[in-house]
């Protein structure tokens, strides 16, 4: 039986190098030999326990950026060497009301990478070729990663904030690996854009500056003007409070996380005037392909830092404590690049 190195949940509360299967392919997934996996704070929500374990032993990672070695069967959209890239969408039904009416990212019965089918902290993966994605030639792995869930969902996000060209500026908050690459496209499609960031903290203040924002400054700082839309990209549930009373009426605030503290009570004077709040599950097949188009047209750019495969706890350490500007990415096939 063929082994691989992968880091695993060890079911302690933590992530430990192992020795694995090498993945066998399903009749519709493509063997990808990993050339570079971001990490993501919901690989941090599954580590940490915070959202519910859906199988023991997992392998996380679910921005992964790989070229294809194998393939199942029914698998003939990827050629062999061919670079694909892997999202958080894993598989859906194709049955359900949602799907039929489009939106996949509600099926009942998704799966997911890194959650329900092992992922990207290893040096090979499995996937299923129908949820891959092409991706831009003007970008190398590790700038690729981040694309595949920070600016996946991100994109959705933006999207479902639903701006109008007169509204007010757009808020960010949480500037980590999300925000950084949305209020890059954001300005390039001609927006404001605002970044609230924990107080105190200068540094990620100066770097979303150096990207172009118009201001930032903390979560419970005023900004110089009310806010069109906001996405809240920190797990925090006190910033929803905190953006509706920042927010213009009709403005509307999106929740882009998958796990987020308890919402505070609040008084319904914040909500009033046709502000709406909103969460972004998952993605469908359509936002990869809209957004992979303005990321080839854009060149976002990712400011990855990047790790051996072996200091996986290391990046998530690093992604909790928001000590990256801009975004942590794996690299299984290489010794060290930090």
């Amino acid at each position: 039986m063929a082994l691989m190195d992968a880091m695993r949940i060890d079911g302690r509360g933590g992530i430990a190098l192992a020795r694995v299967a090498l993945p066998v392919p399903d009749e519709h997934d493509v063997l990808l030999r990993v050339s570079a996996c971001g990490v993501c704070r919901t690989d941090l929500h599954i580590v940490d326990g915070e959202l519910p374990p859906h199988r023991m032993s997992l392998v996380p990672g679910h921005e992964i950026v790989g070229r294809v070695v194998a393939a199942g069967k029914g698998a003939r959209r990827f050629a062999e060497g061919t670079r694909v890239g892997v999202p958080w969408l894993a598989a859906t039904c194709g049955v359900c009301r949602f799907c039929r009416a489009g939106r996949e990212n509600l099926c009942e019965r998704a799966r997911f990478t890194g959650y329900d089918r092992d992922g990207g902290y290893a040096e090979y993966a499995a996937a299923d070729e129908r949820y891959c994605f092409a991706l831009p030639a003007n970008y190398d792995d590790s700038h690729a990663a981040p694309l595949l869930c920070a600016g996946l969902i991100g994109y959705r996000a933006y999207a479902m904030a639903g701006m109008r060209q007169d509204a007010g500026p757009l808020g960010l908050y949480g500037f980590g690996a999300a925000a950084h690459i949305i209020a890059q496209l954001a300005l390039r499609q001609g927006r404001t854009v605002f970044a609230f960031t924990r107080p105190g903290d200068s540094a990620s203040q100066r770097f979303a500056r150096s990207l172009g924002v118009a201001w930032a400054g903390a979560s419970d700082d005023t900004p110089p003007e009310k806010l069109g839309a906001a996405i809240i990209f920190a797990p925090a549930g006190e910033l929803v409070q905190a953006a509706l009373a920042a927010s213009d009426r009709g403005a509307s605030i999106v929740c882009a996380g998958i796990h987020m503290s308890d919402i505070p009570a609040m008084p319904y004077s914040l909500l009033w005037g046709e502000r709406r709040l909103l969460s972004v599950a998952n993605l469908t097949r359509r936002d990869g392909e809209e957004f992979f188009k303005l990321a080839e047209q854009y060149e976002l750019h990712t400011m990855p830092r990047t790790y051996p495969l072996a200091q996986a706890a290391a990046a998530l350490d690093d992604v909790r404590h928001g000590r990256i500007d801009g975004a942590a990415v794996l690299l299984p096939q290489a010794a060290s690049s930090r």
